[in-house]
């Protein structure tokens, strides 16, 4: 698998291998689990299950992408869509020589996001024996604070210069105030954030659930007081429903679309809709669209001073 894509934080998406197994939350509605069950039967999804390889042409993609960014003197960003890149079942050798591409490729940014963050810096340091690349953005998967709690500081002590997250899909209130920010008082040094950026979205698919549009502010604001980029991919299936990004009513016929509300305390009820707490309505991603609060949001990492300095 290697293609441009749809996905909005990323230029192309290309995988190592294909198959993986559910670790958590934001699991649960795995699009590429499905993928793999409908184009595979599933046999490369679950515990044991084989991963599956590709054949040399497939690892040949990367090396004419990155020829071809390099003429155009850009950086493209790819992401392994169908897989963990710190799995432990990855086959025999594909590690290893996923490695040997990433720094053979120094024109592609290679955004490797895990479920499995704790994998990282020894397989990372296996990787990389010299150091990681500075074309490593690497990431972790956090839905909900519990996941924030136990994981981000495995992202933090990981050996690689840039750092993100995916908060996708976000399943509630997440502080990162231990994270980013800002900390101190007025006019005293404030500590550098120890995250580069920050992916929010809510899930889109036949079984999504709505993400509450006070968890998405709440975490656009925390970035912006503390200088890290924010993007907001999507809200999913579901968009606010009684209430404008702007706080304008918004009307819709709701005798034709699935509607629910989440209660004072961000309870989640199928049963609506309730105008005095907070209407979600299933209009599908594509209505839904991208928007918060009257603006797309597409803030990116830097890329890396060494890693520009290096390619003049």
């Amino acid at each position: 698998m290697g293609a441009l894509t749809a996905i909005e934080w990323t230029d192309m998406t290309w995988s190592p291998w294909e198959g993986c197994q559910k670790v958590g939350p934001g699991c649960d509605h795995c699009y590429a689990e499905s993928m793999n069950h409908w184009l595979r039967r599933g046999e490369n999804w679950g515990p044991g299950a084989e991963r599956r390889t590709y054949s040399d042409a497939h690892w040949a993609k990367p090396v004419r992408w990155n020829e071809s960014a390099a003429r155009a003197g850009q950086y493209r960003k790819v992401f392994p869509s169908v897989c963990d890149p710190f799995d432990n079942a990855a086959p025999a050798g594909a590690r290893e020589r996923f490695g040997q591409l990433i720094l053979a490729t120094p024109h592609l940014i290679w955004m490797l996001l895990s479920k499995r963050i704790g994998n990282a810096s020894t397989m990372l340091r296996a990787m990389f024996p010299d150091g990681t690349p500075d074309n490593v953005w690497l990431g972790a998967t956090i839905v909900n604070q519990a996941e924030a709690d136990r994981d981000i500081e495995k992202l933090i002590d990981a050996p690689v210069g840039t750092r993100f997250l995916s908060m996708e899909p976000l399943l509630g209130l997440v502080s990162l105030y231990d994270w980013i920010g800002p900390w101190g008082k007025p006019n005293e040094l404030q500590a550098p954030p120890m995250i580069d950026g920050i992916f929010v979205g809510g899930e889109s698919g036949r079984s999504a659930r709505p993400m509450h549009p006070s968890w998405a502010r709440s975490l656009r604001d925390q970035c912006a007081a503390a200088g890290v980029a924010y993007h907001f991919k999507q809200w999913g299936e579901w968009a606010p429903g009684n209430l404008s990004a702007g706080g304008d009513l918004i009307e819709r016929d709701r005798s034709k679309i699935k509607s629910g509300f989440f209660d004072y305390n961000d309870h989640w009820n199928p049963q609506g809709p309730n105008p005095f707490r907070q209407t979600m309505d299933r209009i599908g991603k594509k209505a839904a669209g991208r928007m918060l609060d009257g603006r797309i949001h597409d803030d990116f990492p830097r890329i890396s001073p060494l890693l520009l300095s290096a390619s003049e």
